[in-house]
């Protein structure tokens, strides 16, 4: 448990040195990660009942749902964390980032058999961003990120970055936007190069982080 406050810690930049870091006990992702923690211990001993009704309780409070089958690694860490959904065969590897609204689920009950592999597998080092999907018995490899809003069904292999599209007009000032000018990107070059320079800097300080565990 003192783990996940040091995680917490180290990778959300508003909890700062004094009496404002008692704010961390306040972190629903922090909350939900220790009750996982318990509810897959009582799960692994294959207690019926109880592992689900730790987790229902967790959901309830967070707004996480975490099934109590899934294996998560260490420092793990989720950011705001509302509306994450982490299915039953999910695995997690350590190092893992987490933001809002990330899905770890299966194809669809029409799909999966039961007893079967059917939630991603997540390596080490891993950036999952807000509201991305990732679906199915795959594989995202070591030290990649998933961008905000990606749908992932494919393996990723190790050191990749997956971006979803950015959002493009349909209807710009009350006229409908044609399919040509649909296809157009409009990202001004000084605001490009300034995103891409913040993007480096916070992958910089995420090494740096995980060197000083």
């Amino acid at each position: 448990m003192f783990q996940t406050i040091k995680t917490a810690y180290k990778k959300d930049p508003a909890l700062r040195k004094g009496i404002t870091f008692l704010e961390v006990f306040l972190y629903q992702g922090v909350h939900a990660i220790w009750l996982h923690r318990i509810a897959h211990f009582f799960y692994n001993f294959r207690i019926p009942f109880i592992p689900r009704l730790i987790s229902q309780i967790s959901r309830f409070l967070t707004g996480i749902e975490i099934h109590p089958g899934a294996k998560i690694g260490k420092r793990f860490f989720i950011d705001h964390g509302s509306g994450i959904i982490i299915g039953e065969t999910s695995e997690i590897g350590d190092d893992v980032m987490m933001y809002q609204g990330v899905t770890l689920g299966g194809h669809g009950w029409w799909a999966d058999k039961k007893g079967q592999k059917r939630h991603p597998t997540i390596g080490n080092n891993v950036t999952l961003g807000v509201g991305s999907k990732i679906l199915g018995p795959i594989k995202i490899g070591d030290n990649s990120k998933i961008g905000a809003g990606a749908i992932v069904i494919d393996d990723v292999p190790p050191n990749s970055t997956v971006v979803a599209e950015l959002g493009k007009y349909i209807i710009k000032e009350g006229k409908k936007v044609t399919r040509k000018d649909i296809e157009k990107v409009e990202v001004p070059k000084e605001e490009w190069f300034e995103l891409k320079r913040k993007v480096l800097l916070m992958e910089e300080n995420h090494k740096n982080d995980i060197k000083n565990l």
